[in-house]
């Protein structure tokens, strides 16, 4: 088997153990996003990480932790009608697509901006939706502070501090239904007691990521 294969092999049990339902489609593309960030990675310095175990583990699976809460606010959101079809995510400091890409790829009926400050960062977004034929990527070269574009949902991963996070979008949170969806690691009690008085944690998401010993949550937050 080559390396490939165990890579795939690995990706498509991690998918299963988070019983996230992937097409064989949507996993080859999960595969080729994963190729292109190697290729793109040795010119560009997209992430840090360079080895394709490592890359698959830290960043993919990782990635893919997050996106089964995603599917549940998403139907949460359009079964209330309050947000409009195809709802709408910014992912702020994708750097390499993360978790952004695997975003669009796994939930198709959900339009992913990807916005860095970085030039070529938000250049190797739009070459992989060109690549990937994903009409629900966009990248987007910009400060998050310039963004006025409404947006249900804003997501980061390892990005910024909580309080900086929602100070820094929050000109391009949708109203009245808006929330933030920050990944983090152990949980941010810190960063969580520093927020503006006006935003709330609604919900704290224990996230289980497969083959990866370490812990992950999601904090959910809203404007009060």
């Amino acid at each position: 088997m080559n390396n490939n294969d165990s890579l795939r092999q690995q990706l498509q049990a991690g998918a299963d153990a988070l019983a996230l339902g992937l097409s064989d489609a949507q996993v080859s593309l999960l595969m080729d996003f994963l190729a292109l960030l190697q290729k793109w990675n040795k010119v560009y310095n997209l992430t840090a990480v360079r080895d394709p175990q490592e890359m698959m583990t830290h960043h993919l699976l990782d990635s893919l932790a997050a996106v089964a809460p995603l599917r549940r606010h998403v139907a949460a959101l359009q079964q209330q009608g309050g947000a409009p079809t195809p709802v709408r995510l910014l992912d702020v400091g994708s750097g390499g697509g993360l978790p952004g890409v695997v975003f669009a790829i796994c939930c198709p009926d959900v339009d992913v901006s990807c916005v860095d400050t970085v030039g070529k960062k938000a250049a190797f977004i739009q070459q992989a939706a060109v690549a990937l034929k994903l009409r629900n990527l966009h990248g987007v070269h910009a400060r998050v502070e310039t963004l006025t574009t409404p947006f249900d949902i804003i997501s980061c991963r390892a990005f910024a501090s909580l309080p900086d996070f929602v100070t820094w979008s929050r000109a391009a949170l949708a109203a009245p239904h808006g929330v933030w969806l920050a990944m983090k690691g152990k949980h941010p009690e810190d960063e969580i007691v520093a927020l503006p008085d006006d935003v709330k944690v609604f919900h704290v998401e224990q996230l289980v990521v497969p083959g990866l010993d370490a812990e992950r949550c999601i904090i959910w937050t809203k404007p009060v």
